[in-house]
This record gives structure tokens, C-alpha cells and sequence, in this order.
């Protein structure tokens, strides 16, 4: 996921410089590119058209993002990249949270909110490379602390 496109730029240097990833870059699937003590995964399972998806596709997808939490039995955070992440993952968990830039929930496991590495939101300055980093930095503290 994020492989090879401007957002996963964006993503993996932030992971590399935090110490979640091996190296700053991904182009490909097998580039060599591995994570360590991370695991990304998504709301949509697709890539819907205009990055958008529907509350249909959210609601099929569904199914699988449960499925994957509940095989990470030693998570203890979770950083939700964008609006539509953070609110699929409250409504998995029943909880409520307000959402905003490098808030922490305490929540179990605990949750912090980001904004998405969009071109959108990364080429206007809404979300920069310092910005995500702190994020990690947080969740690499949270999760060993």
C-alpha cells in the first residue's frame, strides 16, 4: 500500500526517519522495502476513482480491516492517516474521538489522528514532512512506553 506513488514518498520517509521502515523508499512490491514493528493496511481494500470511496466500498472492505486488527495481538497504537481511517476505525472499536492533526486518544489500543499524506494536503502545506514525523515519532514513543 502507498507503493509507488507521491503519498507513499511522502509516508515511507517519515517511517524511515522514525525507525518503522528500512528504507525511505518504495517503488515496487519488491524492492526490499520492509517494516518493522508497523503494519499499514487501509478502509478501502480498492482504489476507488478520485480516491474517494463510497460508503458502499467502505462497508464491504469493511470485513477485512476487522479481520487484520484482530490478528495484530501485540498492537498498541494505531495512527489513522486521514478522516476516512480514523472514523472507519472508531466505528470497529465504538468509540467517538475528535479528529485532528496529531491528537492522542487514549483509547486501547491508543489512537493517534493524522492528516492523510495526500498530494492534496502535502503540496498546499496543510501536512508536512515534519508534521507526519512528529506523528511517528509519537506512536514510536506511545508504543514502547
Amino acid at each position: 500500500m502507498f507503493t509507488g506513488d507521491k503519498s507513499g514518498e511522502f509516508l515511507y520517509r517519515a517511517l524511515y526517519e522514525t525507525g518503522f521502515a528500512s528504507q525511505p523508499t518504495s517503488l515496487s512490491r519488491d524492492d526490499g522495502l520492509t517494516l518493522s514493528g508497523a503494519y499499514i493496511s487501509a478502509s478501502a481494500h480498492c482504489a476507488p476513482p478520485d480516491n474517494k470511496p463510497t460508503r458502499e466500498e467502505l462497508r464491504n472492505c469493511r470485513p477485512h480491516l476487522e479481520r487484520e486488527l484482530s490478528l495484530l495481538k501485540n498492537l498498541r497504537v494505531v495512527v489513522a492517516l486521514g478522516r476516512i481511517a480514523f472514523d472507519t476505525y472508531l466505528s470497529i472499536v465504538n468509540e467517538r474521538a475528535k479528529f485532528g492533526h496529531n491528537l492522542v486518544h487514549p483509547l486501547s489500543p491508543i489512537l493517534i489522528a493524522s492528516y492523510h499524506p495526500s498530494q492534496q494536503n502535502t503540496s498546499t502545506g496543510k501536512l508536512t514532512a515534519g508534521m507526519l514525523r512528529e506523528v511517528f515519532e509519537q506512536a514510536r514513543s506511545l508504543s514502547t512506553g
